[in-house]
């Protein structure tokens, strides 16, 4: 199924950065063809009331002045690149208790095809949100790592899956196949100190089933070498030139309490490039 309906979270201050990747954002929607909508939310907060003398000036509302102020800028820059993308789009803006604003995220995206989410690196805010939206709106997200966003590009010639043989990394590959069908170049990456049959058979398992698909996609192992598996992915795909990785988000769950993976966190942390992660 393409991709036809995206949605952009505003939240934060209004960085260069942030701006930045509010642009890529809007030029990958444009590259997909499809509809991006917007929604812009900045946290209720309580200003305890002041004692202010007779004859007094009444202060400035410094806090909830410049709150509005950023979420304003960070809707113009949104319009402003839709606009001369020349793609269909729209916004909103709320102001919604802060202990609400993830999930209040989640559920609006539930209701779009992709949810393309600027990440500052290590980040607990960021980090917050897409744990929610991972598993509470059940639709894939794109992070759009702020820290290389002069380097990326909207386009997705070189995309990377990272596969380790687990449902979720199946359902990636799933809801990234449209994304994969565009690209030039699509590299199966299994990260194993032993390539063993059973990695090698599941490898090439899956690159039979993208050519189903008319995707036609390599295969290879490449080793840890004691490092984390998410340090190797970064690194792999940085001497590579990949312009995207596709890779399903590891958790353990129990009693409703959730427990990051070691490599979910560390691309979470610091996406290296474009990440398109699924649960």
């Amino acid at each position: 199924m393409p991709i036809k309906d995206v949605f952009l979270p505003l939240v934060g201050q209004p960085r260069g950065p942030r701006l930045a990747a509010i642009e890529k954002c809007v030029a990958v929607t444009a590259d997909l063809g499809a509809r991006i909508t917007a929604l812009a939310l900045e946290d209720e907060v309580f200003v305890r009331p002041k004692v202010i003398p007779p004859g007094d000036p009444e202060p400035a509302e410094a806090g909830g002045a410049s709150v509005s102020s950023d979420t304003q800028q960070l809707l113009n820059v949104f319009t402003g690149a839709a606009s001369r993308a020349n793609i269909r789009a729209q916004s909103r803006s709320a102001k919604v208790p802060a202990d609400q604003l993830a999930l209040i995220l989640a559920e609006h995206a539930r209701f779009s095809d992709l949810t393309l989410v600027p990440v500052k690196p290590h980040d607990s805010g960021t980090e917050h949100i897409i744990e929610a939206l991972l598993f509470e709106s059940g639709r894939p997200l794109l992070l759009c790592p702020e820290q290389h966003v002069d380097e990326l590009r909207p386009e997705f010639e070189n995309v990377m899956i990272a596969w380790d043989h687990s449902a979720r990394a199946a359902r990636a590959v799933g809801d990234a196949l449209p994304i994969l069908q565009a690209a030039a170049s699509v590299q199966v990456l299994t990260v194993a100190d032993d390539k063993t049959e059973a990695i090698t058979r599941s490898g090439m398992s899956l690159v039979d089933h993208l050519r189903e698909h008319g995707i036609q996609a390599s295969f290879e192992t490449t080793e840890g070498g004691g490092s984390s598996i998410g340090k190797v992915l970064g690194s792999w795909a940085n001497s590579h030139a990949i312009d995207a990785i596709v890779m399903g988000a590891y958790h353990h769950s129990r009693l409703n309490e959730i427990v990051w993976g070691g490599v979910t966190k560390t691309v979470i942390g610091e996406p290296p490039c474009w990440v398109m992660i699924s649960h």
